[in-house]
């Protein structure tokens, strides 16, 4: 019962005879004793309300977190509900340090023999031919045109792909070393 709407109860009332007489002595009268116990009510009361205030805060904190936790678990439960429908978006990514070294491919025209499914010598694949290959003046793009000679002297435009550095002497697979 809330002690706020508590009314205080008239001491002088014939039902409250028997408390009355236990304060009553020479120095006490009846109506002395009605107002102390007048006090002593409102003394209790000012406690109760006191303590009815401090439980009224303490069951608005719970409610507040518990609002609060369900409120958490239905965002949790709507992330791991996005996370399963877009499993790809939510991956784990390793962390790992993005190698600052040049990825080093063997030159357009091995490349293009390999997509091609033709026999590339391995020559191609060796140190030297790579390192050659990051030195080249080919270009990357697949629909670009170069201009070589052909064994007849003239100037033929290939792509660039399917062009071999004509400079570069290849060595036959039975030939090459394990250096």
């Amino acid at each position: 019962m809330n002690p706020n709407l508590a009314i205080a109860p008239d001491f002088q009332l014939p039902e409250y005879t028997e408390a009355r007489a236990q304060l009553v002595n020479e120095a006490i009268n009846d109506r002395q004793a009605a107002t102390i116990l007048a006090n002593l009510w409102h003394i209790q009361n000012d406690a109760d309300k006191r303590l009815w205030t401090i439980r009224l805060k303490a069951e608005a904190r719970e409610a507040e977190a518990e609002r609060r936790e369900a409120t958490e678990e239905e965002a949790q439960s709507a992330i791991k509900e996005e996370c399963k429908k877009n499993k790809a978006k939510y991956a784990l990514v390793k962390d790992i340090e993005i190698t600052l070294d040049p990825i080093i491919l063997p030159c357009q025209y091995a490349t293009w023999k390999m997509k091609s499914g033709d026999y590339c010598e391995l020559f191609y694949f060796t140190n030297s031919s790579l390192e050659e290959a990051s030195r080249s003046a080919f270009t990357a793009d697949k629909d670009a045109l170069v201009i070589l000679p052909s064994s007849d002297g003239l100037h033929k435009c290939i792509p660039a792909g399917a062009a071999k550095d004509p400079k570069v002497q290849v060595i036959k697979d039975e030939n090459l070393t394990w250096e």
